[in-house]
């Protein structure tokens, strides 16, 4: 049987979480897509689905195959379209993901523009504050703020930005301002969790990292909340630096314990590596690079 073929229906099994629904989709009877999966496990040595009358699951071969199996597929078909011209231009439909807060302050305003630039593309723009799987949830390009893990992404550094407490000018006139980290136990701390998660804020002491553990008076999962509440004087919080750089220049938030703050944080826009990158990938990351790295250092200016 077809190597090709039986990644092809292993694949849209995995998708589809069903051998009928695969097979409606690829226009194969149950038994031919039976038949093509049990070819793949036998070559592979291993399951790749875990079955039975009732349900459909992937193994951790499977899982591990699954990535690499798209690739396959995604490179065919571009070298198939690059070699009758249908991809000769930057055309087609580009998936991207940011952080809700970055995307709102920085991207969505290059995505405008690079769809003003080039007509013949699309683009959905997906603001999560998780990190996205790029390959499991069809994304094609992706902003991340941190320290990129070992994997098979490319990778373009286009700034960084470092973590911040702030709070109002009102607040610390009230309250007074914390002098050290162990400080902030008698301060009312807002906590944005998607940067202090376990209720602690860590921090840099000379050439040493320590960490305080806090008893926020208010979580919230979303950072625009959290910089407001302090913006209204309830508290300290934490943010990134582009998020708050605006409202420190004017004067509406005020740094606080500054000279304990970790070291900057890169930023990167990255995709999946593959040996025949999609124009229209190719001309997003071109064409955003510089402008969001100016965007950043605009951002992070205080």
């Amino acid at each position: 049987m077809d190597r090709l073929h039986e990644i092809e229906v292993f694949v849209a099994a995995a998708e589809a979480g069903s051998f009928a629904r695969a097979g409606a989709r690829l226009r194969l009877s149950p038994p031919a897509v039976t038949r093509a999966i049990s070819a793949l496990e036998n070559r592979l040595g291993a399951r790749v689905f875990n079955r039975t009358t009732r349900s459909l699951t992937i193994t951790d071969v499977g899982q591990r195959f699954l990535a690499n199996a798209r690739r396959v597929l995604a490179d065919l078909d571009a070298a198939e379209k690059e070699a009758v011209g249908e991809t000769a231009l930057p055309q087609g439909h580009l998936a991207i993901t940011a952080s809700v807060t970055f995307g709102r302050t920085a991207l969505a305003p290059v995505v405008c523009d690079f769809l003003r630039e080039y007509p013949r593309v699309s683009a959905s723009l997906l603001l999560l504050d998780r990190v996205a799987n790029l390959v499991e949830e069809g994304i094609d390009v992706a902003v991340r703020i941190g320290q990129l893990p070992d994997s098979n992404l490319i990778a373009k550094r286009i700034g960084e930005v470092h973590r911040i407490l702030v709070a109002s000018p009102d607040y610390l006139a009230r309250r007074g301002t914390p002098a050290s980290p162990s400080d902030l136990r008698g301060h009312s701390v807002i906590a944005f969790t998607g940067l202090m998660p376990n209720r602690e804020w860590r921090f840099l002491n000379g050439q040493k990292t320590g960490s305080v553990n806090l008893h926020p008076v208010l979580e919230i999962n979303d950072a625009a909340g959290a910089i407001q509440a302090a913006e209204m004087g309830h508290g300290i919080t934490i943010a990134l630096s582009y998020m708050v750089s605006e409202r420190i220049r004017d004067g509406t938030l005020v740094p606080v314990l500054d000279r304990f703050t970790l070291p900057p944080q890169p930023v990167h826009l990255i995709y999946p590596h593959a040996r025949l990158v999609a124009p229209k990938i190719r001309a997003f990351i071109d064409f955003a690079s510089p402008r969001l790295q100016a965007a950043l250092d605009r951002l992070t200016s205080i």
